[in-house]
């Protein structure tokens, strides 16, 4: 196994030669013969390992048995200790799930701080066929038909070619100790049952199954490929990005061949779900969202809006005092300055009467029922229908902040003063603001 390792890393993965490699060891047959194979193809790397503290001394145990590990390879090694029982329940996560965040989030802080090019983590033929079985009963498309990927994002995955049997044939000939996880016997985990009553009546029926599966999954990673190479010239045309927001048109999209699975395309790495509801924007009013948990996608007339999903608890309200020069507020700065003469009208600037204003004054999200008097526009407007006229999407709407004096509204952000607070050929004093 040995040579067919380096062949596969001189072929596939030449560029782990000359890096700095962080290897995640858990203990286990998997990560344990890894790191042998590393150090006998002569690999430059450290281990780091996670004590996730879910099996009381068997976890310490694993601690221990790593270190010893990293003594005997003379190599460098860093722990990490995690409350994943606490952080699963404050985060709402599964235990598996909470798990894997400690455990990425750690790694990439290890790449970080001891400049270190990539995580190699132990996932073998095995693995990628449970996870290929997982997603087919699940629903899926080609990715996760595709099983495990090889790289992806600094993380490299080098035995994905071998399967656990030949895993263990290796530590049996090399006489190499692990540590056995107890939870692998159960069946408590969707993943372990896979693992045991799925895959072993699949093998006993083909011998050959792990190499079929590989090559069946290379061949769907080709047609992958292809189908991302057209959905890039696709998304040239169809969509438009406007800072940070995309923007696909309704009615080019629907005149594209196979509309669905072009939209599934687009989409699918942001994290979506319920793909019904996402087809039926495609017909709807304005102002229909639908939510994965990273985005959202609104309708909004001709267009579908893909954004991010807002902060929960940020702050909406804020005051300027008379002597503040600068106010940061939600990313951005507003900057107050005395200027002689007014300057040329832009969205992101007001000029107002200075004399005319309430300090301190009020900075905060537009709310349903208010209305201002819209300069160049005689009368009294609803915030809401000026917005509307302005073909404010709905998205840009929660984001329109109002800027008060008193009770009244002296400028919506980014659109229109008020009139009762211009500047006239009385005008003493002349203030601008700015929105950088």
């Amino acid at each position: 196994m040995l040579q067919l390792f380096k062949n596969h890393l001189a072929k596939n993965l030449s560029y782990l030669k000359p890096a700095k490699l962080l290897l995640a060891v858990s203990g286990g047959l998997d990560s344990v013969v890894m790191a042998h194979l590393c150090k006998q193809a002569e690999l430059n790397f450290v281990l780091a390992h996670c004590n996730f503290k879910l099996r009381g001394k068997a976890s310490d145990q694993d601690e221990d048995f790593v270190k010893e590990l990293a003594t005997s390879l003379d190599v460098e090694i860093y722990t990490q200790g995690f409350a994943t029982t606490e952080y699963a329940k404050a985060e709402k996560l599964s235990t598996q799930v909470a798990a894997r965040d400690l455990r990425y989030a750690w790694f990439y802080e290890l790449l970080a701080e001891h400049e270190l090019d990539y995580v190699l983590t132990a996932h073998h033929a095995n693995d990628s066929l449970e996870t290929m079985l997982i997603n087919l009963s699940r629903g899926t498309g080609l990715k996760g038909l595709t099983g495990i990927p090889e790289n992806n994002n600094k993380i490299v995955r080098p035995l994905l070619p071998f399967n656990r049997k030949d895993l263990e044939n290796f530590a049996e000939k090399n006489k190499i100790n692990w540590r056995h996880d107890q939870t692998n016997d159960t069946d408590d985990y969707f993943r372990n049952r896979i693992r045991h009553q799925v895959v072993p009546p699949l093998v006993e029926e083909n011998s050959q199954l792990f190499q079929t599966i590989q090559k069946t999954q290379a061949n769907l990673k080709q047609t992958e490929d292809l189908l991302e190479d057209y959905t890039a010239i696709l998304f040239s045309k169809l969509v438009q990005n406007i800072n940070g927001e995309y923007y696909i048109n309704v009615e080019q999209l629907l005149e594209t061949p196979h509309t669905k699975a072009v939209l599934y395309q687009l989409l699918n790495s942001f994290g979506f779900t319920e793909w019904n509801d996402i087809y039926n924007l495609l017909h709807a009013q304005t102002g229909k969202q639908v939510f994965s948990a990273t985005h959202r996608l609104v309708r909004d007339r001709a267009v579908l809006i893909l954004a991010k999903k807002p902060k929960e608890h940020e702050k909406t309200t804020f005051l300027f005092k008379k002597e503040d020069r600068k106010l940061n507020f939600s990313g951005k700065l507003l900057v107050k300055e005395i200027i002689e003469e007014l300057g040329k009208p832009q969205n992101n600037l007001a000029f107002l009467d200075y004399d005319k204003l309430d300090f301190p004054l009020k900075l905060r999200k537009w709310q349903a029922g208010d209305a201002f008097c819209p300069f160049g526009m005689k009368g009294t407007k609803k915030l809401s229908d000026f917005l509307k006229d302005e073909k404010v999407s709905p998205i840009e709407k929660e984001n329109v902040w109002v800027l008060m004096s008193g009770e009244k509204i002296v400028w919506v952000i980014n659109h229109r003063i008020d009139n009762r607070f211009k500047v006239e050929k009385d005008t003493k004093k002349i203030v601008k603001f700015s929105l950088v």
